[in-house]
């Protein structure tokens, strides 16, 4: 069933339309998975009389207005904003008076290529290798059980592969003897370059029992690594350095934390904001994006449309992939038990950490308002049913 969209005015420039004038384009050179397809459709229909939308008549004016769907599709950055804020409000119920932390785990560019084959493997090998870095470590230097909420982001600022997982980790955890809740330090929780020694570590491992068990593809230039000798020798390059593990600034607070977790947990690779310039006669796209190579100054890149919708979709997550995961104290299983007894350990628990009170405004939705008069009291005359538009397409079912 549809939401009930938003009259409001649409971005200037919007994903959803620079993929319309590229996906043809793209999909003339390409062949596309069947997911990728329903995907890169959906979020080129979004907001769009393709898939159907809503009549209203303005009590007030007089005037009828149509306001088209929402594709709702979780890699579109116009849906995203009101689906983070209701994700939110739940979390805001596991919050607790204590320290967060904010850690980052990267996994070396080295295999990129290997991760774009095998993604979801690998995306689960990043969340097990991270989640059971940081569970040991509480274990060990805290003899306790913490928290950690894993999100995992797969770009850089320009599109490109970059995979790396934000873990929110629990200032502190239940004792393991059961006798209450052990705290950190506010400012400290662990050292980080000890995280990626074990991070590596335990990636390696992982990646080595996968490619024992026959678990891995390698398809065109990466067949060589089909030979186990080709394969050691990949990993050994990408695990000859240090991997990059840091902490950020630790969060002011639980309110800190539902402010982090209202912008970031259900970001996608790009939003329309970024989106500068659609140039359809030389079939370019301009976006801007942060340099954090040159102290996170503000650029612009400008891109072939071919080459924006390539690197769209290296981050359309597979199937049924689950992208925030929750470990040890806030484990889906029984945590509402394990925070009721930290919340008894801790002092000043009784103050409900609320979330705020109105979602992103980005892919947020309202009661709908009159466009020309400005004024409330639509009334809706009827609902249509489109369908998206059907690019040519070249479908992959490999």
């Amino acid at each position: 069933m549809e939401t009930p969209p938003v009259a409001a005015a649409a971005p200037r420039l919007t994903l959803a339309e620079v993929l319309r004038a590229g996906l043809p384009l793209h999909t003339r050179t390409h062949r596309l998975p069947l997911h990728h397809w329903k995907v890169m459709r959906a979020l080129s229909a979004c907001r769009t009389s393709a898939l159907g939308g809503h009549h209203y008549r303005c009590q007030h004016c007089g005037r009828e207005h149509f306001v088209p769907h929402s594709c709702r599709n979780r890699h579109c950055p116009a849906c995203q904003g009101a689906n983070g804020f209701d994700w939110m409000e739940k979390q805001s119920e596991l919050l607790l008076p204590i320290p967060y932390f904010h850690l980052v785990f990267t996994l070396p560019h080295e295999l990129n290529p290997l991760i774009q084959q095998n993604q979801a493997r690998l995306y689960s090998l990043l969340f097990d290798a991270a989640s059971a870095t940081l569970l040991e470590f509480g274990r060990n230097r805290l003899h306790a059980q913490i928290g950690v909420t894993a999100v995992l982001h797969t770009w850089s600022q320009t599109l490109a592969d970059h995979y790396h997982l934000h873990c929110i980790v629990t200032g502190g955890g239940l004792r393991h003897d059961g006798t209450g809740w052990q705290g950190t330090s506010p400012t400290w929780i662990f050292p980080v370059k000890a995280l990626s020694k074990v991070f590596r570590a335990k990636f390696r491992d992982g990646l080595h029992q996968l490619q024992a068990g026959g678990k891995l593809e390698f398809h065109g230039q990466l067949q060589p690594l089909a030979q186990s000798n080709q394969f050691i020798s990949l990993v050994k390059q990408a695990t000859a350095k240090s991997w990059v593990v840091y902490a950020k600034r630790p969060f002011a607070g639980p309110d800190a934390v539902l402010a982090y977790l209202a912008r970031y947990t259900h970001r996608v690779g790009i939003t329309n904001q970024r989106l500068l310039k659609l140039d359809n006669p030389a079939q370019k796209v301009t976006f801007a994006y942060k340099d954090y190579a040159d102290d996170s100054r503000k650029k612009e890149m400008t891109l072939s449309l071919c080459e924006f919708v390539r690197r769209f979709r290296l981050h359309i997550l597979p199937e049924r992939f689950v992208k925030i995961r929750h470990y040890g104290l806030l484990a889906n299983r029984n945590r509402h038990t394990r925070i009721a007894q930290a919340r008894a350990d801790l002092p000043n628990s009784a103050r409900k950490i609320s979330a705020p009170t109105e979602p992103p405004a980005a892919g947020s939705l309202t009661l709908p308002v009159c466009p020309h008069c400005r004024q409330p009291g639509l009334v809706l005359l009827a609902v249509t049913h489109g369908r998206p538009h059907f690019f040519p397409c070249h479908t992959d079912s490999s």
